[in-house]
């Protein structure tokens, strides 16, 4: 019994000691390295001071060409997608983003409507334009990249420009003359007389629209390595920036106590270029495209649909979303 009591009161030492060491090593530690006992405001210069000298080594001298011709492959995108919808239909839901490549939309039930509205019912189509199959994505204009943070108040104290020249102008495409002299009628451009195109011609005009976006995304993947950007995480409002904005611009959360803020992550290449992608109809497929074979029938971005119609060769990265081996309807 006696020797019990020896050995319990030996180990509630040995754990004393332990305890008692290990909290002269945490007092230690949060002495040295807690936060507590820094001033920010002597950290305040050293930050912006890096942030200055950081902004010496932008432009990168190696992105200048990538941006240039990510611009001259845009102009080119966009031309070429003015002249096919001269000559081939495209149709957009009424109530929704949908868009369908043909003379007359199909009829699977996938329109999201209005909020008041019946959700999966059947589109209602128009006449589709430019916008529908490139969807316009833009951001405010900076004078330089690391510059103040926008505020809410400032917000129209700024241009608003697509996102891509954006970028392209912040990685030194071009200087502050030619901004002057873009205007969004600028990109509205299309070839005289498009409708008397020979089927030859309108084969050479869509597969240099199609080759103009594969390299428009590639090139926009290279710059956003090197530049960053920002997209919210609960609507499509792109940044081209170190740091997002702080415009309350968001309408998911307008309502609630942060009053349209912003949740910034880094934007990737579909966010600044969306794919935009639409049901395609195959050979094998029926005229109008069913709800019941919705299973079965294939998907493709809305440019690379227009163009295959138009005659040019799809990429095959494309091929297993086209389904274009894929079997018919039942």
């Amino acid at each position: 019994m006696v020797l019990a009591q020896k050995e319990i009161m030996a180990l509630r030492k040995k754990l004393f000691e332990s305890s008692n060491f290990n909290g002269k090593i945490m007092y230690t530690f949060s002495r040295y390295f807690s936060s507590n006992k820094m001033d920010l405001r002597k950290l305040k210069p050293m930050i912006q001071k890096r942030i200055q000298e950081r902004a010496k080594d932008y432009p990168v001298p190696g992105m200048i060409p990538v941006a240039q011709e990510v611009l001259n492959s845009r102009r080119l995108l966009m031309q070429g997608v003015s002249t096919l919808l001269k000559v081939l239909p495209v149709m957009a839901c009424k109530f929704c983003p949908e868009v369908y490549i043909g003379e007359k939309g199909h009829v699977i039930q996938t329109c999201c409507g209005f909020k008041r509205r019946g959700k999966n019912r059947v589109h209602e189509w128009i006449t589709g334009g430019l916008n529908d199959v490139l969807a316009p994505v833009e951001a405010f204009h900076l004078k330089h990249m690391f510059q103040d943070v926008i505020k809410h108040h400032q917000r129209f104290d700024f241009e608003r420009v697509p996102a891509v020249v954006e970028l392209c102008w912040q990685a030194g495409a071009n200087d502050g003359n030619q901004y002057s002299n873009w205007s969004p009628e600028s990109d509205c451009c299309s070839v005289d007389g498009a409708e008397s195109l020979s089927p030859d011609e309108l084969v050479m005009i869509a597969s240099g629209t199609l080759k103009a976006w594969e390299v428009l995304r590639n090139g926009v993947e290279k710059l956003l390595m090197v530049y960053p950007a920002k997209v919210c995480k609960h609507c499509s409002e792109v940044h081209v920036g170190p740091s997002g904005h702080k415009a309350r611009l968001c309408g998911i959360f307008k309502y609630e106590s942060w009053q349209g803020t912003h949740f910034w992550r880094k934007a990737n290449v579909d966010d600044l270029v969306p794919p935009k992608i639409v049901w395609r109809r195959r050979p094998q497929d029926p005229q109008v495209l069913l709800n019941e074979g919705r299973g079965f029938y294939g998907h493709a971005p809305a440019v690379v649909e227009l163009c295959t119609q138009a005659g040019a060769i799809a990429p095959s990265k494309y091929h297993c979303l086209m389904k274009l081996q894929g079997v018919a309807t039942l």
